[in-house]
């Protein structure tokens, strides 16, 4: 499951929020480092971190592009789920050694394979810059508030990389209420150490994705570089021999990406009726396109089925999500939560209601969302060579600008990720190219009628498909050496270029930009200041006692090892390797049930008590894919790589009726890296013996 493709709304995208109902209840929270609920880890489980605990955790927490992991060895050894790292093992990948279907151990350093554009990042010191930030914005309002905020931000994080941050972002917490500077350590060499079969990864595919009892051994393991040499990072995390027990207290960190709990009803009810229905019309055709194409040969299920994996993930988590929201019970929680907020909404009373004026806004966005949606980003073509000119164009715009004036994708503090993707040598196949564009240009007609401007445009006198095959067939953006010289040649060289590609992504972009632009003006300023009077609100009923919403960057939540209750049967907190063969007996037949020839081959050898995977209550969501799973003692006892069905409601609401968090247990992986892969070494690197 690709936990990291979290449900987004383009409504959404820029609003940080916090909760608005009473205070965290029983494990709710993904809390920060630097603001951890003390109280209630004591007197729940007398537990209480020390200064030195939470930094070796903290610096120990890996940040992935959208999603987690954890550095486990001496010896920089990574840790995360095998979902995470499938986008780099499906690139290192080849028709003749395919590392997604046959699995890879790296029997030395020297087998270990360089991943061309993975960049990792430690967060090593927090800084609280609010009162800079609001400084900036002081007697501004609207859209010249808002200008004035990012200005700052800007700057704020151009003086911490001259002051000799490696990377350094600004993180907006509780709506505006908040502003802490966020300093990273980066990592660019970093190799792949071992990649588990997909087939046992990803065991029981899109049929038991978000479902439990699991049988996944979903992880994977990278190891940093320094000048050519293993890591030896400050901190890291022990490996945990006995595990854990059922009822014993999960610590997770990780780096969930975006939660949507301060909404307000109003809002909810625009994500449920408008963005939902047309994300997932979206989902389900392109799921439909990718597995036709999968179909068509091995080469094409080679290369086609990380994107159809994508796919169905997010269809379901939409359609979890959405089921959630078509729950009565949701609702009138929701609208007992925002009663309690407004009934002593005391800093609002001599101004507009916010409340009101979020709910016009979003009438008012009910009119050009489609079209706003459907244009995002890479979003209609998920394109690899179509997000590259996206890119080129983007950046022959925007850097002549003063950073703090781009977009926020294009920030300085953004550019030395965006070269290390734009740069990449990871392979493009033009066929599944050509599927890409022409599915995303057949959408766009769709949705607007083949007589649109931007539809018309965008095909130039073609149909979808030969228009893809046109562009695809004589751009030169797959060749990394032409990339790099349009980049440095900046808007002169794009100009000039008459490579149809980029001037097909120019005519988008401009679209693009004109409804971006709208948004900002009729609809994010509006609820940037209607949320921001809320967040007020809620500050002054309750302080920093409760957790700011998801951000992406790195949070901390807890909760025990607990089965549930379901259609009146216990399911217990614990799979083992035994239920997997009994499971995989009962699928017979069903390919996605099948098991690779060496895990039949040993499976006499295999201890069947062994755990492979188990469910805790701890408050996670998609980004906090691959977060390790600690004991009180900060050792991993196991890594985060799903939630049950139930949790989908958690982008929205937590619960812990039955909503759990899914990891794969510590000693099943020892077991399996010992057993079926003979890689006593890395058991042994893993257990701290080397």
């Amino acid at each position: 499951m690709r936990f990291g493709l979290c449900v987004r709304s383009a409504l959404l995208a820029g609003l940080g929020a916090c909760v608005i109902g009473a205070p965290a209840a029983a494990d709710e929270g993904m809390w920060l480092f630097n603001g951890l609920p003390r109280e209630a880890l004591q007197s729940r489980y007398g537990f209480e971190p020390s200064a030195e605990w939470l930094e070796r955790v903290q610096k120990s927490a890996l940040q992935f592009d959208g999603a987690s992991g954890s550095f486990v060895s001496r010896s920089g050894l990574v840790l995360t789920n095998h979902h995470v790292g499938s986008d780099q093992i499906h690139k290192l990948s080849t028709p003749e050694r395919d590392l997604m279907r046959d699995g890879f151990v790296a029997r030395s350093l020297a087998e270990e394979i360089p991943c061309a554009d993975l960049v990792l990042r430690s967060l090593t010191r927090i800084e609280d810059v609010t009162a800079d930030v609001k400084r900036a914005a002081e007697g501004l309002s609207g859209e010249e508030a808002s200008a004035a905020r990012r200005a700052a931000v800007s700057r704020i994080e151009s003086a911490a990389r001259e002051a000799g941050s490696q990377d350094a972002s600004v993180v907006t917490l509780y709506h505006g209420a908040r502003h802490h500077l966020y300093h990273y350590r980066r990592y660019t060499d970093v190799r792949l150490v071992f990649a588990p079969h997909s087939q046992v990864a990803f065991w029981g595919g899109d049929h038991a994705n978000f479902g439990y009892p699991r049988f996944n051994l979903d992880m994977c393991l990278f190891r940093v570089y320094e000048n050519g040499k293993p890591l030896e990072p400050e901190h890291h995390l022990r490996w945990s021999e006995s595990g854990a027990a059922d009822g014993d207290l999960i610590l997770v960190a990780g780096h969930p990406w975006r939660t949507q709990r301060l909404l307000t009803v109003d809002h909810v009810r625009f994500v449920r009726d408008v963005d939902l229905p047309l994300s997932l019309f979206e989902a389900w055709r392109r799921e439909s396109i990718w597995q036709q194409y999968v179909n068509r040969g091995s080469e094409e299920r080679r290369i086609g089925m990380e994107a159809l994996g994508g796919v169905q993930n997010r269809r379901k988590a939409r359609a979890g999500v959405l089921a959630g929201l078509l729950d009565p019970s949701v609702m009138d929680a929701l609208r007992t939560a925002e009663h309690r907020v407004r009934a002593t909404a005391t800093v609002v009373e001599d101004a507009a209601d916010p409340w009101r004026q979020i709910g016009e806004a979003c009438d008012r966005y009910r009119a050009f969302h489609a079209r706003h949606v459907a244009t995002g980003g890479n979003r209609p073509f998920r394109s690899a060579l179509a997000s590259i000119a996206l890119d080129l164009v983007r950046l022959a715009e925007e850097l002549p600008k003063p950073s703090g004036e781009r977009l926020v994708e294009y920030r300085d503090t953004a550019l030395d990720g965006l070269y290390v993707g734009l740069y990449s040598p990871a392979p493009i196949y033009p066929p599944f190219e050509i599927e890409s564009i022409a599915a995303g240009l057949s959408y766009l007609a769709e949705l607007f009628g083949a007589e649109d401007p931007l539809v018309t445009a965008l095909l130039d006198g073609r149909s979808p498909r030969a228009r893809a095959e046109q562009l695809v067939g004589v751009t030169k953006l797959a060749d990394v050496a032409e990339r790099r010289r349009l980049a440095e040649g900046g808007r002169a060289a794009i100009e000039a270029s008459e490579d149809p590609l980029l001037r097909f992504v120019r005519a988008w972009d401009a679209e693009e930009r004109r409804l971006r632009a709208r948004f900002d003006r009729e609809v994010g300023s509006v609820l940037d200041a209607a949320y921001a009077r809320i967040a007020a609100a809620r500050f002054e009923l309750d302080g920093d006692r409760v957790y700011p919403d998801a951000t992406g960057t790195l949070r901390f939540s807890f909760g025990p090892v607990r089965g549930y209750e379901e259609s009146g049967r216990d399911v217990p907190p614990f799979t083992t390797y035994g239920g997997l063969y009994e499971q995989q007996a009962l699928r017979a037949g069903d390919p996605a049930f099948a098991l690779p020839a060496v895990w039949s081959e040993r499976r006499d050898k295999l201890n069947p008590r062994t755990p492979l995977n188990f469910v805790c209550t701890a408050d996670i969501i998609g980004g906090n894919s691959g977060s390790p799973a600690l004991n009180r003692a900060g050792e991993v006892v196991g890594v985060v790589f799903d939630g049950n069905i139930q949790s989908l409601i958690w982008d929205m609401r937590y619960t812990d009726q039955q909503a759990r968090a899914v990891c794969v247990d510590s000693r099943g992986i020892v077991e399996a890296l010992r057993v079926i892969y003979d890689a006593p070494a890395l058991v042994d690197e893993l257990r701290g013996s080397r």
